[in-house]
């Protein structure tokens, strides 16, 4: 009996080539640590001065002490609260008889425990429980209790902060 052997000819699919892949897989890891260098690269004041030296240096030395901290005072410029505080979460426009005046709202998400699921600008495009991550699941599973206003800062019609409501310490 005679045995015939055919061997296939294997073509080197360049979708599944062992460097395609390895590049795709670099690919993809350099993205989500860029993704994640950008969401957490404003997280704070100093990053923001960072980013934005110039609008540091038009605030008088008051005003940077406590821009570094990140608080603000009554005369902030919207400028200077944002480099203070960040993006705010929500704005809203409240009317009365001296006009119409602009509200930033920074929200923090409690869990059940009064412990703080997340606070800030990036936490709103994720719903809740987010920011999920390529390479594994969500850094929080629970669903936040207690939605917040942290801080709401009114701006008269100057754009400058008239009035700060926070929540006592």
């Amino acid at each position: 009996m005679f045995v015939t052997r055919t061997t296939e000819s294997k073509e080197m699919n360049p979708q599944t080539s062992p460097n395609a892949m390895k590049v795709s897989r670099t690919i993809a890891c350099a993205s989500a640590a860029l993704c994640l260098a950008f969401l957490a690269g404003c997280a704070t004041p100093e990053a923001r001065i960072k980013s934005s030296p110039e609008a540091f240096a038009r605030l008088n030395p008051t005003e940077q002490d406590l821009v570094k901290q990140g608080k603000i005072a009554p005369g902030f410029s919207m400028e200077a609260v944002k480099l203070a505080l960040g993006d705010p979460s929500r704005i809203t426009i409240q009317t009365d008889a001296s006009g119409q005046h602009e509200i930033w709202h920074y929200i923090e998400y409690e869990d059940a425990q009064g412990v703080v699921i997340y606070t800030g600008y990036y936490h709103r495009y994720w719903g809740w429980g987010g920011p999920r991550f390529w390479a594994g699941g969500p850094y929080y599973n629970g669903f936040p209790v207690r939605i917040h206003d942290r801080i709401s800062v009114v701006y008269d019609n100057a754009g400058r902060v008239s009035a700060i409501q926070e929540d006592k310490p």
